[in-house]
């Protein structure tokens, strides 16, 4: 909100309306403008099979080539991961590079972590690779938005 006296920068209005009670509208709108969610599961993904990679287990089924690889796979995962999160521009390219590392750790480290860690690198690199910037909502997401604003609106006139 703007305080008294100076101007709200545009589009706050919407983005307030959108961000829903509670919610803090800087965090969303910069989740929303990147696909969180794909990078997330790569990163973790990542971590997860680096985490197998070290923990004192009983059960180490496999650390490939001198263990070079079976740390630096996971590694180029959290990389991707980190890379999809804050450079979102060129997400096509990191989720591609990030599959091939998910499916190389089946070789390399674990059977992928056990293959929790694939999977998650796998499932957030497919995320990734079909998120389309600027989509226009959805008609029900939209309806909803229209709602909160009218009643917005209404409550700010009446006052």
């Amino acid at each position: 909100m703007a305080a008294e006296g100076t101007a709200a920068a545009p589009g706050t209005a919407a983005t307030e309306a959108a961000a829903g009670p509670g919610a803090r509208p800087g965090t969303r709108d910069w989740r929303g403008r990147r696909p969180f969610w794909g990078g997330l599961l790569v990163l973790l993904g990542g971590a997860e099979i680096l985490f197998t990679l070290r923990a004192p287990l009983p059960v180490m089924l496999h650390i490939g080539m001198e263990g070079l690889a079976g740390y630096l796979v996971p590694a180029v995962m959290v990389l991707c991961g980190l890379l999809i999160l804050f450079n979102p521009a060129q997400r096509l390219f990191y989720s591609i590079l990030a599959v091939l590392a998910a499916l190389a750790s089946w070789v390399t480290s674990n059977l992928g972590g056990f293959l929790i860690g694939m999977m998650l690198g796998v499932v957030g690199s497919c995320l990734t690779f079909g998120w389309l910037p600027e989509q226009p909502l959805r008609r029900g997401r939209q309806r909803r938005l229209d709602r909160r604003e009218e009643r917005r609106t209404g409550r700010t006139a009446s006052v």
